[in-house]
């Protein structure tokens, strides 16, 4: 399996929170205008234009990042467009998005543990989860686990963070646990700033629902 099609079910519907407000000089205005600029990039274009418009969000993030200390917010923001970058590109050539991605989660749970309702560590989670292993890159699923039951300890009702952990949950072969934590991202509360990724996740959720009906 190719790098590309093992991000892109990470990224493909986004992680995002409902909660974006931020104590720190980075307004959640901007930290939402910013995700609101990642859906249409991510759902809307592709290509090089796609590559293009990451790069340009990249860099935004980058922005706000300086302009608020770097927050933990602004840290989680830049590692999500980082991380979209590398599933658009593929290949080799994503690794070092994927590294990026990687050091930038690092840093905002090592500000503050639980940003935005646990995004940082499931994104970071998912990472481990996705990329090859060593020698290629960093990937693990023992660490990857590790961090996807803490983010469920953050956020234990999150759509994001029960689907996650019951696709990552299917690949292990649990298909009875991943079933459960399925069925709480099926119930879990939609979020009115998000509404094409909660749109483009329940498709997700469907689509993972009808390969464990294969496996019951």
């Amino acid at each position: 399996m190719t790098l590309k099609k093992r991000l892109s079910s990470l990224f493909i519907a986004g992680i995002t929170s409902a909660s974006l407000v931020s104590p720190v000089s980075a307004s959640s205005s901007e930290l939402l205008e910013l995700q609101q600029q990642w859906a249409t990039v991510n759902y809307q274009l592709d290509g090089d234009a796609q590559l293009s418009a990451f790069s340009e969000l990249i860099e935004q993030a980058k922005a706000l990042v300086e302009q608020s200390g770097n927050s933990a917010e602004s840290l989680t923001w830049l590692a999500i467009s980082q991380s979209s970058t590398a599933s658009a590109k593929g290949g080799l050539g994503a690794l070092d998005f994927a590294e990026s991605a990687k050091e930038n989660l690092e840093r905002a749970i090592d500000k503050e543990e639980t940003v935005l309702d646990g995004t940082a560590l499931t994104v970071l989670a998912a990472l481990y989860h996705k990329v090859p292993g060593w020698p290629v890159s960093f990937g693990s699923d023992k660490k990857a686990e590790k961090l996807f039951k803490r983010a469920l300890e953050v956020n234990p009702h999150g759509m994001d963070q029960n689907f996650f952990y019951a696709e990552y949950l299917f690949d292990e072969g649990e298909y009875k646990e991943a079933q459960a934590f399925l069925t709480r991202a099926q119930n879990a509360p939609e979020k009115a700033n998000r509404p094409l990724a909660d749109k483009k996740r329940r498709e997700e959720i469907a689509a993972l629902q009808e390969k464990l009906n294969t496996k019951a």
